[in-house]
């Protein structure tokens, strides 16, 4: 997923650094912005316990299967309605309930009765997120997954399973430049394509791992761990309406909507680290409950807390220091559409041993 922010390209500095600061006795990563939980997969892998938060609910879905989800699943409740389920090696199960749903026929929901041009040609607002086909057939999709769920023939580790698959599926054929906060006004090439739900990957370790989906501040004095990661937003803009769709989609809610994007409300999941007035005071609160022995803050230098801000901060705490690298920015629509200062921003990893 093409995510603002994601950490994907820094994965390897992000390790590298952290190793030279830490002992070897670590065993717990809490990443508590963890976004599509990137961070957390890749230290996942290498044996942590990891426990993960963020305040948007597709985030917690994902970071729910990606991070949460450490064996194999089964299925067995479905191989009534999938007879193919039966004989079939447990590994390869995931890969046939998504054919199946993939195959299911279109129906107009609520993706295509908002989202899609077909629903919405006579209301106020026409949108066109997806093709009439792939809105009907994201609604199928999601509702065979509830019903699956309300009769009780998928557990909880195999819906979210389910809902990250879709949700990361649908992406890939939304017709936008990148992030939710607009959509084109004709199809691109890739939204034209029929939507196929690819299996999302299973991360499998021995680890018992906890995610959660509360604000930072209130989640930080309930969790304790050796590596505290954080990774908040840099600037003003909210995460909630550039992937609102993401939001609709994972949480299937019918909700109210409004104006020409069809933004849903938002206003419980508006973050503070996105407001310039703010953010210090948030951060300082956020740096004083962490219970944790190492704390690293991902940071840029165009953030809206500056290097002192930081080192201020983090300061109170114990020993700080940081590490930095040059990377590409992201962006979310092309060059000649929005004057960026740079093409290239600079990666601070800042980091504090807590006395």
């Amino acid at each position: 997923m093409n995510y603002i922010g994601s950490k994907l390209s820094l994965l390897e500095f992000l390790e590298d650094s952290i190793n030279k600061v830490v002992d070897k006795n670590c065993d717990t990563f809490c990443d508590l912005f963890a976004g599509t939980g990137i961070v957390g997969r890749y230290f996942k892998t290498k044996g942590y316990k990891i426990i993960a938060n963020d305040i948007q609910y597709y985030s917690y879905v994902l970071n729910r299967h990606y991070i949460g989800n450490h064996k194999e699943l089964n299925f067995v409740k479905l191989t009534k309605e999938i007879p193919a389920l039966k004989n079939i090696d447990v590994r390869n199960r995931k890969n046939i309930v998504c054919n199946y749903l993939s195959d299911l026929k279109g129906v107009k929901g609520f993706i295509y009765k908002n989202y899609c041009l077909g629903g919405t040609k006579d209301k106020e607002e026409s949108r066109q997120y997806f093709s009439d086909e792939n809105g009907m057939r994201c609604d199928a999709i999601r509702q065979k997954i509830e019903n699956w769920k309300e009769q009780n023939l998928i557990s909880d580790d195999e819906y979210y399973f389910l809902i990250t698959s879709l949700v990361e599926s649908i992406d890939k054929y939304a017709n936008t430049a990148s992030v939710y906060g607009a959509f084109l006004k004709k199809l691109k090439k890739s939204a034209q394509n029929n939507l196929i739900l690819k299996p999302a990957e299973l991360i499998i370790n021995d680890q018992i791992h906890e995610v959660f989906n509360e604000d930072i501040n209130k989640v930080v004095g309930k969790i304790a761990g050796d590596i505290l990661y954080l990774d908040p937003p840099y600037n003003q803009r909210q995460y909630a309406t550039n992937y609102h769709m993401l939001e609709t989609i994972a949480k299937y809610d019918n909700p109210e909507i409004h104006g020409k994007t069809g933004l849903r409300e938002y206003q419980n999941q508006k973050s503070l680290y996105c407001s310039r007035t703010q953010v210090k005071k948030a951060f300082k609160d956020l740096i004083m409950k962490a219970r944790a022995r190492y704390i690293f803050l991902s940071y840029n230098n165009e953030g809206l807390m500056t290097l002192g801000d930081i080192k201020e901060i983090m300061g109170l705490r114990g020993k700080y220091g940081n590490f930095t690298k040059e990377y590409n920015r992201f962006k979310a629509d092309k060059s000649d559409n929005r004057n960026y200062t740079a093409n290239r921003t600079v990666e601070y990893l800042h980091y504090v041993v807590c006395e």
